[in-house]
């Protein structure tokens, strides 16, 4: 089964996952326009990059990865969306503090810190947006009428 098209759970987790690499991308990307396009500070920057990029992916999110979810009111989803994201930042620098200070200070422990709390952030941001911000249509089981074109 092609991860892409696919409707189950795991190919969901892919797309999402996929969306958030490409998300890294353009923050990374409107970073560095604002740090030295724009001369922002490295504070001012990095919240101009986080909103778009966090924008970004909920726009994707919202076409490729929730194609089944209610659409009412895009301005409430994106909201929730940036905040259910920011609960899932709190929770990858969360499990990044537990790791680097439970772990003998080395030049792998923030590596594995970082990792695990990249999966765990990601874990999260998954199941939040599945259950808080893409909510599924209940009475439209028709998938095949949202498929892209």
């Amino acid at each position: 089964m092609n991860m892409l098209s696919g409707r189950g759970i795991g190919s969901q987790f892919f797309r999402f996952a996929l969306v958030g690499a490409l998300g890294f991308l353009v923050d990374v990307a409107v970073l560095y326009l604002a740090l030295h396009g724009l001369s922002f500070g490295v504070y001012e920057g990095r919240l101009a990059s986080y909103l778009c990029a966090a924008t970004f992916t909920w726009q994707l999110n919202r076409r490729l990865t929730f194609i089944d979810s209610e659409t009412s009111s895009p301005a409430r989803q994106w909201a929730r969306f940036i905040l259910t994201n920011g609960l899932g930042g709190i929770v990858n620098y969360g499990t990044y503090g537990i790791v680097v200070s439970a772990l003998p200070a080395n030049a792998f422990a923030p590596l594995l810190g970082v990792a695990l709390g990249s999966l765990a952030g990601l874990g999260f941001n998954f199941v939040a947006s599945r259950r808080f911000v893409f909510k599924t249509v209940q009475g439209d089981k028709d998938f095949s009428k949202n498929i892209p074109k």
